[in-house]
């Protein structure tokens, strides 16, 4: 590994001055709230996405006051089909805990930021640094990538031990004075740089400020960097939704366990097995098998399949499926179209029923 170039930190910073990304809603901001909220909308989301949800957040919780009384569910109905819904309940823990503990202001420093729901040690020196001007690391993805190649770090970041070698050369770097105004700007510019040149392929190695300076592209091989030896491993599953619709084109929906995927969420009743959606389908009623499309996870892929029982006469509020409800009946219950929209529902169980919406209306 190479030694970095005295002014990596100056370079960053008047690059990002200059053609850095300064023009998204939670910039030019030292509002810990809305660096927070960005900051956990962007973990592995990307930008584009991040943008519509992120306005709608503000306009309805404009402060940390307001998402701290929110209910759950609420919160959970905004956050649909961002997905890794256990960012959106730890936002919500979160925000409680920032009123109830810190009488709602958020904590300064990355040792206080990183003991609330929700925020790891990059994400405290983010909220850290763009609001406070503190002399605090970052490694997200993009930012791992830039500086494992301007350093030529080699080591697997799979270790814990090489992983921490790393934050300590990322704490070397920073900015060591005018903080207030570096630490915002060297921050935001090696995530701009990750995001926008210092792509994991074809990198914009010439338009980089610190191309003559970075040991990957003296060695000619960026994309061998970062080294991280351990792969996740992939995964399938086949799931079956029973959509019951009674003759209100009402849906049965429950809220799905506290832990697992889509925890917390509304759903339909879902078997791992057909012949178990097989058993729990009423006598008389009519049976329509909808399309089978496959939802990507981090880890596994979904292969879902859509059953839609239609049952004639409208069925009363809380009346019994002859299905087991996920979470012992908890939020389980019949639901008209008008009230989809304030439910937490899975992106995928949420196009698919807004197509239905469309399939009952032709």
């Amino acid at each position: 590994m190479s030694a970095p170039a005295p002014d990596v930190a100056a370079r960053v910073v008047r690059w990002q001055a200059e053609h850095g990304r300064n023009h998204l809603p939670w910039q030019n901001t030292r509002d810990p709230y809305r660096v927070w909220l960005s900051e956990i909308m962007l973990q592995q989301t990307q930008v584009a996405t991040v943008l519509q949800y992120y306005t709608r957040f503000i306009e309805r919780f404009a402060d940390v006051q307001a998402l701290a009384a929110a209910d759950a569910d609420a919160v959970l109905a905004l956050w649909s089909g961002l997905g890794y819904y256990s960012r959106a309940r730890n936002l919500h823990r979160c925000a409680q805990q920032v009123v109830r503990d810190w009488g709602g202001a958020f904590p300064r420093t990355v040792d206080e930021l990183a003991t609330l729901p929700g925020i790891g040690r990059s994400t405290a020196g983010a909220i850290a640094a763009f609001c406070f001007g503190a002399r605090a690391p970052i490694l997200d993805a993009n930012v791992r990538r830039v500086l494992t190649r301007v350093l030529g770090f080699g080591a697997d970041l799979a270790q814990a031990a090489n992983e921490r070698a790393l934050w300590a050369h990322a704490q070397e770097l920073l900015p060591r004075a005018d903080l207030e105004r570096a630490m915002p700007r060297y921050t935001q510019g090696l995530m701009d740089l990750g995001a926008t040149l210092c792509l994991p392929k074809k990198p914009s190695c010439m338009l980089c400020p610190l191309h003559d300076v970075c040991a990957a592209r003296r060695e000619g091989r960026p994309a061998h960097y970062p080294v991280r030896t351990r792969k996740l491993k992939r995964g399938a599953q086949s799931w079956w939704l029973l959509l019951r619709s009674d003759g209100a084109g009402r849906l049965w929906l429950e809220r799905r366990a506290p832990a697992g995927i889509w925890a917390g969420l509304y759903c339909p009743p879902v078997f791992e097995e057909r012949a178990g959606l097989d058993a729990a389908l009423p006598a008389g009623c009519a049976v329509r098998e909808l399309p089978a499309f496959i939802h990507v996870l981090t880890h596994r892929d979904l292969h879902l399949h859509p059953v839609l029982v239609q049952q004639q006469g409208p069925a009363a509020a809380g009346q019994a499926t002859g299905v087991q409800e996920a979470d012992g009946g908890k939020g389980a219950d019949w639901y008209a179209p008008g009230q989809w929209a304030a439910l937490g529902l899975p992106a995928p169980v949420r196009k698919l029923l807004d197509q239905l919406l469309v399939d009952i209306k032709k």
